[in-house]
């Protein structure tokens, strides 16, 4: 009842959030305002509404199986960060400066020479990465509402179990884009789907959208991996089962890794915070206490450093119905030397 009544207060700010966006979107599509066209093909991922839909590990997916040959960069606003401006990551750069998603992405792909920088604006900070590192493309995470960027190529993902088309507008939902945004990009992925998805059932979803031409609607479910991970380290979860488990999650979204633990039989306390949390001293006082800490990996690279016994587990996008093989081939088309 409380919640009901909270939703039709919030309302009329909703449809003014959503008056506002739309006229913003208006002056972009007619010109009034600018957007930054550039020589190197930018690649946006982004999403419509506020977190939760698994943009990090589908720049990792592109990272990992898409761009291994190239000369890429990331960029990123660093959501959270303690630092400001242009910052290029390097050898000596922080979590605290890079924020957690850009400094996962910068340690597991540094070997792989992909440069990684955050700047709140994409523009400038595009401008810097051409001229400091000089990409063959550029990754630009969640930047779909970052439009003083014009794309080469755009990926919109969205949750299966609350998509786009189904939510409504800030404060009351989680919308923080119009629906009619999503005719901008090139392939929208439907994230988080059941493993068993049928292929019936993702035809039922594709006809109820109406898609613009050429534009694809893909299907992608979460794969967690085998054994949590600590640097080289694994443990395997029977070895987990065996102790006394603290689960810490500061993500938009952590049902689907507690479902997962929680079907492979593990029991666990569940300390819940908020999106890009940076834990207190007193908090990592208490996590210092724990037997066993299990996190995300994004968590792990704000925690590792003071926690002792501190796992995360991998987690990686698995597209369904060869949804990878068509996401390839409309990368190609729009960016040929790809």
């Amino acid at each position: 009842m409380f919640v009901l009544l909270l939703r039709k207060l919030l309302f009329p700010f909703s449809l003014l959030y959503g008056l506002v966006v739309h006229l913003r979107n208006w002056c972009y599509d007619k010109g009034i305002f600018h957007s930054n066209d550039f020589s190197v093909p930018i690649i946006c991922i982004g999403n419509l509404s506020v977190g939760g839909t698994g943009k990090t590990p589908m720049v990792e997916f592109l990272l990992q199986h898409l761009f291994t040959d190239k000369k890429v960069a990331v960029l990123s606003r660093g959501y959270k960060r303690k630092s400001k401006g242009f910052v290029l990551a390097g050898a000596d750069t922080t979590v605290q400066e890079l924020g957690d998603e850009p400094y996962q992405i910068f340690s597991k792909f540094k070997d792989q020479g992909v440069a990684v920088a955050v700047e709140a604006d994409r523009a400038m900070g595009i401008e810097h990465l051409m001229t400091k590192v000089g990409p063959k493309v550029i990754l630009m995470d969640d930047a779909y509402q970052h439009r003083k960027v014009t794309p080469t190529f755009s990926i919109l993902l969205t949750q299966y179990a609350r998509p786009y088309w189904d939510d409504w507008y800030l404060p009351t939902g989680n919308l923080r884009d119009s629906k009619g945004a999503a005719q901008r990009a090139q392939v929208i992925v439907v994230t988080k789907c059941p493993k068993d998805l049928s292929l019936q059932q993702a035809e039922w979803i594709r006809e109820k959208r109406t898609l613009g031409k050429g534009q694809k609607l893909l299907f992608a479910s979460l794969a967690y991996g085998p054994y949590f991970m600590s640097g080289k380290d694994q443990l395997s979860f029977e070895q987990a089962g065996k102790r006394k488990i603290t689960l810490v999650t500061g993500i938009a979204d952590p049902g689907p890794l507690v479902r997962h633990l929680t079907e492979c039989g593990l029991s666990f306390e569940h300390l819940a915070y908020g999106d890009h949390h940076f834990f207190s001293k007193k908090e990592l006082e208490e996590l210092k206490k724990k037997e066993l800490v299990l996190t995300t990996e994004k968590d792990y690279v704000r925690l590792k450093e003071h926690v002792a016994d501190l796992f995360y587990l991998p987690v990686r996008h698995v597209f369904l119905f060869q949804g990878d093989e068509v996401l390839r081939d409309s990368l190609q088309a729009a960016i040929p030397f790809l």
